[in-house]
């Protein structure tokens, strides 16, 4: 029996490791062992940023692959707490009841759901922000080596 509630906060804690995927699918899910790769070359984005320094272009790509990382992770959170208890039963316990109490959302669902909500589209926003303001620096950068 899947639980909704584990369910939604392994996405949202460990979802960037593949957690979720794990806990639903079994060690044989293949997103699941991709899903740390991202996750992985963002932390070493941000190792770089901090040893080179925020002109390292490099950087620039790998830091928001953690970001969108997390970002849908939480947005999966999400939609696991927001699913109706009887497509959750059929989705992953095919053998309960339609109205099986681990598929109910519970005030800790609604926990999970807020915090991926918060916590998601803060990363998002500042993973978005990072990118484009990294870009239109070498792109003036750029510009003013061309006008000289």
């Amino acid at each position: 029996m899947k639980n909704k509630t584990l369910a939604a906060w392994l996405a949202f804690l460990g979802g960037p490791l593949g957690l979720h995927r794990f806990y639903l699918n079994g060690l044989g899910d293949w997103l699941g062992w991709l899903l740390p790769i991202p996750t992985a070359l963002g932390l070493y984005g941000i190792q770089r940023v901090q040893e080179l320094g925020q002109d390292d272009a490099l950087s620039w790509i790998l830091v928001p692959l953690l970001g969108f990382t997390i970002a849908g992770c939480a947005l999966q959170a999400i939609v696991y707490g927001l699913m109706t208890p009887e497509k959750w039963n059929l989705r992953f316990n095919p053998g309960a009841s339609p109205d099986a109490a681990v598929g109910q959302t519970r005030w800790l669902t609604i926990g999970a759901i807020a915090l991926s909500l918060l916590i998601g589209t803060a990363v998002l926003m500042a993973s978005i922000a990072f990118s484009f303001q990294r870009y239109f620096e070498h792109q003036i950068a750029e510009a003013r080596k061309i006008s000289q």
